[in-house]
């Protein structure tokens, strides 16, 4: 869900070697042991990894003469690996996919149109969350089922929010703009603790000697944003570009995003949020649950990391604030299960593909309370669950249930192009190296150069 990105904790190191090895021919000699056929099958969250075998042994259990070898590894290694095999003629027969990644898969005829199966199969594509379907099809072709979906929400320590004063009610109705940072800034100047104990709305507060920072930003983002400034700029009313998916025409330039960016900059400079330079090594989920920030944004992949029983700190949820165009906006992101254009196993693989993009394996993740599965009723079933482990996920869910409440992140040929351009500059903005408005011109003079 995550960037989309969602990366697992541990790489099983030999299974990928093993995998690597036999990548290219969909399963190897198996198929020749009496029509036995053996798809290989990768994944980087090893927070799903239970619930998709327990998919594989249903979709086995019901074709006895298909077996689904699954590796997972963690999310750099994982793309790596896949594009250093797809480079050498090779790939897993099926793979987990992303927007920001598939494009380039498309362009270089690398996955396969499965729209002649789902047409032949009758797939009802109405039965996913609504938009999550037009993601992976671009002229007629289609590239993938949807699979699950993620939004974003606030996350805060409540201990941190009571010992300042801050109601939990008043999160649910937090504010936002890009000139004085609405209620979110008060909420986050409150939460923002130095070494003597003052916080952010103290004339003491010693920005110098910050204990715990009120809010940890994600600048490791892409050009996407997911996990903050986009859908804060969006709420400002901002626009990735022209049209999504497949547009052309990006609008990094737009002032609205630069007033963005530029209050993230200075709630550093207030000592409300690290500097870029000095912010710890670990991940932000880490950093929370050491106790050293006390809000940040996330996606619905994190709901185990901090509503499980690993959470080191008491944490809870609330919807992203209100902007200056008049709503709460949140990323609504996808993936999708994407079939190797090279395997030997194009029919094998497909059914694989169907049973994943099926209620009898949406069903199962479901269960298991991870992720929110596309198909809508899954995803009921998933709230459901969580509700049972006495957990609130509605800053999650309700953003889909809300007209305009979400917005899908742009899809577009040089994905990988744009995310590097874009991070660097908005990364020279929060080291100060140069203004937002110049930064963003030039990075989107760079970036639909790209597309001439």
């Amino acid at each position: 869900m995550n960037t989309t990105k969602r990366t697992g904790l541990a790489i099983l190191s030999l299974a990928l070697a093993g995998t690597l090895a036999a990548c290219g021919s969909g399963g190897g000699d198996d198929s020749a042991a009496g029509g036995a056929v053996t798809l290989d099958y990768w994944l980087w969250d090893d927070n799903q990894l239970a619930s998709y075998q327990s998919c594989a042994d249903a979709f086995h259990t019901a074709n006895p003469n298909i077996t689904v070898k699954i590796t997972q590894t963690a999310w750099d290694q994982y793309w790596q690996g896949l594009t250093t095999q797809l480079a050498a003629g090779q790939a897993p027969d099926v793979w987990t996919d992303h927007g920001s990644y598939y494009p380039q898969f498309v362009g270089s005829g690398q996955i396969l149109d499965i729209q002649p199966f789902v047409d032949r199969d009758k797939v009802d594509l109405t039965q996913y969350q609504d938009g999550l379907a037009d993601l992976w099809a671009k002229d007629g072709k289609r590239f993938g089922l949807p699979k699950d979906w993620d939004t974003v929400a606030v996350v805060y320590n409540t201990t941190m929010l009571e010992e300042q004063g801050v109601k939990a009610g008043e999160m649910a109705d937090l504010t936002w703009n890009p000139a004085d940072g609405g209620t979110l800034q008060q909420v986050i100047a409150k939460l923002t603790v130095d070494e003597n104990g003052h916080n952010g709305l103290d004339p003491a507060f010693d920005k110098d000697k910050v204990k715990v920072y009120g809010f940890l930003p994600e600048w490791a983002d892409g050009s996407q944003g997911q996990n903050g400034w986009g859908d804060l700029a969006v709420a400002n009313g901002w626009t990735y570009l022209d049209k999504n998916p497949w547009g052309t025409q990006y609008k990094f330039d737009d002032p609205k995003l630069a007033q963005t960016i530029d209050w993230y900059k200075q709630l550093i400079d207030k000592g409300y949020a690290p500097k870029f330079d000095k912010q710890s090594k670990l991940g932000r989920d880490a950093v929370m649950n050491a106790g050293k920030g006390a809000l940040t944004f996330v996606g619905s992949w994190t709901i185990n990391t901090y509503l499980g029983q690993d959470a080191k700190e008491k944490f809870a949820l609330a919807p992203m604030p209100v902007g200056p165009a008049g709503a709460r906006k949140t990323a609504i992101n996808g993936l999708s299960d994407a079939i190797f254009a090279g395997t030997e196993h194009k029919e094998e693989a497909w059914k694989w593909v169907k049973f994943l993009g099926s209620a009898d394996c949406q069903n199962i993740v479901a269960g298991n309370a991870v992720v929110f599965p596309a198909i809508k009723t899954a995803s009921d079933k998933a709230a459901e669950a969580h509700q049972a482990k006495g957990r609130d996920v509605s800053a999650f869910l309700d953003p889909t249930k809300t007209q305009g409440g979400t917005f899908l992140l742009p899809i577009t040929d040089h994905g990988n192009e744009v995310s590097q351009i874009v991070q660097d500059a908005i990364q020279s903005v929060i080291l100060g190296q140069t203004g937002a408005a110049e930064a963003l011109k030039k990075a989107n003079e760079q970036v639909n150069a790209l597309f001439t």
